[in-house]
């Protein structure tokens, strides 16, 4: 088993495909320009499974494939399937604008959970975000999923002045459909526009939401990064990820493992063990990951304040989100 100075057993690991994507979300990106990096520089299939395989024999017993855009790897479909062979629960984030390309793929892998993000219902404001007039494909591509009996979740990364006047219409959603839509407090990384004001908080969502609907706690699992609800007689639910003012570090189970084979023990962690480098020179890398999970702070990296007004982010050591993997 993989565990911290804190006595937190870690069976979930998250794998970066890629760090390109088709979009360009400004909380995940610096620009237009940004660079990727190339093949050479990134795990192979055959280096995702390897890994994969080792962390499994490490006690993990569940992965997520994210990017990046995951979907925009030509060999896709080789490591999904590749992977699914494995005795883990298998599950994928994607910004689902490629979706409809792999619905037979997903299907093949076993794969029953998607997380789509989509930060807005409106065609305009998707444009402004993402700068790909694509609002109607991902859309169509949810739908899709959902006819295909998909556990699908949406990830609406929540912004004061940008898309908060919509999380009603968020919530709207699950009346009918089976979605479990999740709002996700703004988070500070590298270059990524990030400001205390545009934090909407887990309070103001709650408050938002109640002005309009009666809803109920619902139970969280024991790892859950989501505070989840319900509305009453909606065939779907919602959740809140407070991570800037309510983490949820105390039970935290999750490792990172970046495009370019960097493992991060925490998606604020300053430190990363280079185990791409170790694999590529025959070197033996459970040491390695033991002691990357050993050192893992009690809670946000070691870096984020208690008082999120106060963070400072050229102090922060980080990566862009991009970089790091969602």
């Amino acid at each position: 088993m993989l565990i911290d100075q804190h006595q937190r057993v870690h069976n979930y690991l998250r794998i970066s495909l890629t760090d390109a994507c088709n979009f360009r979300c400004f909380y995940c990106m610096p620009n237009e320009e940004v660079e990727v990096s190339p093949m050479s520089k990134l795990m192979s299939k055959d280096e995702i499974v390897a890994f994969a395989t080792l962390f499994v024999s490490l006690g993990v017993d569940k992965i997520r494939l994210t990017g990046g855009e995951p979907l925009v790897r030509k060999d896709f479909a080789e490591i999904i399937l590749a992977l699914s062979a494995l005795p883990v629960t298998l599950s994928i984030t994607t910004n689902g604008v490629l979706v409809h390309k792999y619905i037979e793929v997903f299907k093949q892998a076993q794969l029953r959970s998607i997380n789509v993000s989509l930060d807005t219902l409106n065609a305009a404001t998707f444009l402004a975000l993402t700068k790909r007039d694509q609002f109607q494909q991902v859309k169509d591509n949810i739908e899709l999923l959902i006819a295909h009996n998909f556990s699908v979740k949406i990830n609406v990364v929540t912004m004061n002045g940008i898309n908060h006047q919509e999380i009603n219409s968020f919530v709207r959603w699950t009346q009918a459909e089976p979605i479990h839509v999740r709002f996700i407090e703004f988070m500070p990384f590298s270059q990524n526009q990030w400001m205390s004001q545009k934090v909407f908080t887990f309070q103001q969502i709650l408050q938002t939401i109640g002005h309009e609907f009666s809803y109920i706690k619902i139970k969280d699992g024991k790892n859950d990064t989501t505070k989840k609800y319900k509305v009453l007689n909606h065939a779907g639910t919602f959740a809140i990820i407070s991570t800037m003012t309510a983490p949820f570090c105390g039970n935290c189970n999750r490792l990172r493992l970046t495009a370019d084979g960097k493992m991060k023990n925490c998606l604020f962690s300053k430190t990363e063990t280079d185990l791409l480098t170790l694999m590529r020179s025959g070197m033996n890398m459970i040491d390695a990951i033991t002691q990357n999970v050993l050192l893992k702070e009690k809670a946000l990296g070691g870096q984020l304040l208690t008082d999120f007004t106060q963070i400072e982010t050229q102090e922060l050591e980080n990566r862009s989100m991009i970089a790091i993997g969602g």
